[in-house]
């Protein structure tokens, strides 16, 4: 099973949903398809679609599906992250109205950049993506909490 989940935005990401429709049809993706789509207004044969799902139910996909494919938004990719899970996050453009800005370009490059998800700036790519997928490992979180507390600490006290 892939679990596909758009965030909460109050802004559309049709072009994702319509891409791994196509590559469905096209056979690339195989399996059950989850969406929790947001406020995306989408409609498929090939994909059970939700609106919203309560944060439990959205972890127990989360933990049942073989990998995720995601908006850029930092609070999804830590969750599947945490999880253990293999991600696919594409990125949300402002020049196609699904944001106020680019920053999930930044968010997917660096991410990607430092090996934990495999990262698409455009919907194209992701085709690409997740047929690397199998081959990709994922890679635990280290925290740099304890440095940052460190180095305020010393501000503090110096």
């Amino acid at each position: 099973m892939i679990f596909v989940t758009l965030g909460t935005q109050d802004k559309t990401f049709e072009r994702l949903l319509m891409k791994i429709d196509e590559l469905i049809d096209k056979g690339v993706i195989q399996g059950d398809v989850i969406v929790q789509a947001g406020k995306t207004n989408y409609s498929s044969k090939n994909m059970k679609i939700f609106d919203f799902i309560e944060l439990n139910r959205m972890n127990q996909y989360i933990e049942k599906c073989d990998y995720m494919i995601s908006h850029a938004g930092v609070g999804t990719i830590m969750n599947a992250i945490n999880h253990q899970k293999k991600i696919i996050a594409v990125a949300r453009r402002a020049k196609f109205g699904e944001h106020e800005n680019d920053h999930q370009v930044e968010i997917t490059t660096k991410f990607s950049d430092f090996g934990y998800i495999l990262g698409c700036t455009e919907v194209e790519e992701l085709e690409e993506k997740i047929k690397m997928i199998d081959q990709f490992k994922t890679k635990p979180y280290e925290s740099n909490n304890q440095s940052f507390c460190d180095l305020i600490d010393s501000m503090i006290n110096e």
